[in-house]
């Protein structure tokens, strides 16, 4: 009898520890960038096809691993002409690096809702390590699923030249991009 009250246990301790999956409502999304174009102005683009997971095991997700997916020939900056020079060789190259990822390798908690995700991102075929600024928008309850749901903004910088994104020069395209994501997401 007490072989099986200590295997309950130990079962009830592991179960409460497994990691469970947060999915992209992607209608309730966006991962956008921004660049500054010949000094003067920002640039705004967006992915429209995006997905991202959570997993996590503590619901204050303080040992969150975030994965995110984008397909680079979704690329939106509502110019047909831009876009589809963004697609070409010169920058992303959209043919032979169709995706955009990001994996992150640790989340450091801020306060109660902000955090450092450190991360690696895959971009234009060369994988660098990055850091994200995010912040915990909320939690909820969807009262049409009963299900849980989780909302967060990223956002961060990179270098354009750290992944051999186009040759333009910085005062046409700035070297900096500003990387920005609003998400929801649904506890599955």
């Amino acid at each position: 009898m007490k072989k099986i009250t200590i295997l309950s246990l130990v079962l009830l301790v592991s179960m409460s520890t497994f990691a469970q999956k947060w999915s992209l409502d992607k209608s309730h999304s966006k991962v956008s960038f921004s660049v500054v174009h010949m000094l003067l102005s920002d640039v705004e683009g967006s992915f429209k096809k995006v997905d991202a997971t959570i997993t996590s095991s503590k619901d204050d997700f303080s040992d969150a691993v975030f994965e995110l997916t984008a397909d680079v020939s979704s690329i939106n900056t509502d110019n047909d002409m831009r876009d589809n020079h963004l697609k070409s060789p010169d920058f992303f190259d959209a043919a032979k690096f169709p995706t955009i990822t990001f994996k992150s390798t640790s989340v450091q908690k801020v306060d109660a809702k902000k955090f450092k995700i450190n991360g690696d991102l895959t971009l234009h075929g060369i994988t660098k390590p990055i850091t994200l600024d995010a912040t915990l928008n909320g939690t909820g309850v969807n009262p049409r699923s009963n299900k849980k749901l989780a909302g967060f903004k990223v956002v961060g910088n990179i270098k354009r030249s750290d992944f051999e994104l186009g040759k333009t020069p910085t005062a046409v395209v700035s070297d900096e991009i500003e990387l920005k994501a609003n998400g929801e997401f649904v506890k599955d």
